[in-house]
């Protein structure tokens, strides 16, 4: 098989060859199953301190060793990458992709649908796809785990889920199928185009979030009160609230104006739900409030279009500022109705880094943070004993612009490799 080694043979990588025979590394024994290790100038482990001249071997997908190459035995069988940096697979914390399409036409748009104001019952599984090149293209970036489904744009647009960027079906590649409830407060909530719809104010919308509420419990007390044969007809919308009801499902609370992050709050507290803020343009303004109910933030891509409407305000430090009051913080590539879509949450996290966050508190974002947020840190995240063999390697600082992606491996399997 030709490998980036062969090719850097081929230019008189003498050393490089050594390394990917496996001869500059203590002997192991031959581990079943398929073994691939990665050995890395710097590697951050997101688990604990950078570590220099780091190595991670990789069994049946999954990390079974990590730490300096001094210490780590690589089995004689692996096969050996090498980077100036590693780093665990990107999380984006919230996008579309899977659901919008690299063609940006109808046929392959299904983030959205505009019918009604409120349809947590549509299911992102039922839409996303795995093979869309969208999908391809953000994996050649090291992004190796999704939080995509319905987007902004209705009061409640539908579920999200969490996958990976590979798997030739949709099952192959979910990691949670339903993991929040995409709901949208402030204008970007509105009902467009006819003034007869609903919602047509903020206080509208909040109205008719906490009308679906109630309604759903008394649908869970008549339901548990009837005798199994005389129980109401089940009721998709319904039982999506009730597992929000129950603490289950989180709504993901896409909100810009301070007043609107405020409301969300309310409704969360009122009702004793879990809630993930996303965007958030001017949370800062309203840092205490939020630490305060202990609700992380999806912050918005800096690369939005900003300096009208409700992300007027919006700001490149919004995500040290929040962290800095002791707010859980991930970063997304988000999405917005035109050309492209999406974006990659590599470049958000250097813009990050370049406005207040530390190098390692930029990676964070995109990586053990994102995972913490989406309920996935035990698989993904961090490079750690057990965890999930997915890594993103690189030929330089991945928070440079001129650095590039050389590698991207998800579950012990390479699947891209570069430079991109």
């Amino acid at each position: 098989m030709t490998t980036t080694w062969t090719r850097r043979v081929a230019k008189g990588g003498a050393l490089l060859w050594l390394l990917g025979q496996g001869i500059l590394f203590p002997a192991a024994g031959r581990a079943e199953g398929p073994v691939l290790a990665v050995r890395a100038a710097t590697l951050y482990t997101m688990a604990g301190p950078p570590i220099a001249d780091g190595v991670v071997v990789i069994v049946d997908g999954k990390i079974a060793a990590v730490g300096p190459a001094a210490t780590v035995a690589v089995p004689a069988a692996a096969r050996v990458l090498t980077a100036r940096v590693a780093t665990p697979g990107l999380v984006d914390a919230h996008t579309v992709v899977g659901l919008t399409g690299y063609l940006n036409q109808e046929q392959d748009q299904d983030q959205l649908d505009p019918a009604e104001p409120v349809q947590p019952e549509l299911r992102a599984i039922d839409a996303y796809n795995p093979r869309e090149r969208l999908v391809e293209w953000v994996r050649g970036f090291g992004v190796t785990t999704l939080h995509t489904g319905h987007a902004p744009g209705a009061l409640v647009s539908g579920q999200t889920m969490v996958v990976k960027t590979t798997g030739a079906t949709v099952e192959e590649a979910t990691l949670v199928p339903a993991a929040m409830v995409a709901v949208t407060l402030g204008d970007d909530g509105r009902a467009k185009g006819d003034e007869k719809k609903s919602p047509g104010t903020r206080s509208k919308a909040v109205a008719m979030l906490r009308g679906e509420l109630v309604k759903t419990r008394d649908y869970i007390r008549k339901r548990d009160a009837a005798e199994a044969d005389k129980r109401p007809d089940r009721d998709l919308r319904r039982e999506v609230f009730a597992e929000v009801l129950a603490g289950k499902l989180p709504l993901l609370v896409t909100v810009n104006r301070a007043t609107d992050i405020v409301s969300a709050l309310r409704v969360a507290e009122e009702f004793g739900i879990r809630i993930v803020l996303d965007s958030a343009a001017e949370g800062y303004l309203v840092a205490e409030r939020i630490k305060a109910a202990g609700v992380p933030v999806i912050v918005h891509p800096s690369m939005r279009r900003a300096g009208t409407g409700e992300t007027e305000n919006a700001s490149f430090e919004t995500a040290a500022t929040l962290r800095a009051a002791g707010i859980p913080v991930a970063l997304q590539s988000g999405f917005e109705a035109y050309v492209p879509k999406t974006r990659v949450c590599l470049f958000e996290a250097a813009i990050a880094a370049a406005n207040g966050l530390s190098t390692e508190e930029a990676l964070a974002t995109v990586t053990i943070d994102a995972a913490t947020i989406l309920g996935v840190a035990d698989r993904v995240g961090s490079i750690a004993v057990g965890r999930d063999g997915d890594l993103a390697l690189f030929d330089g600082d991945p928070l440079e612009y001129t650095s590039h992606c050389v590698a991207t491996v998800i579950d012990g399997q390479v699947v891209f490799e570069g430079p991109r």
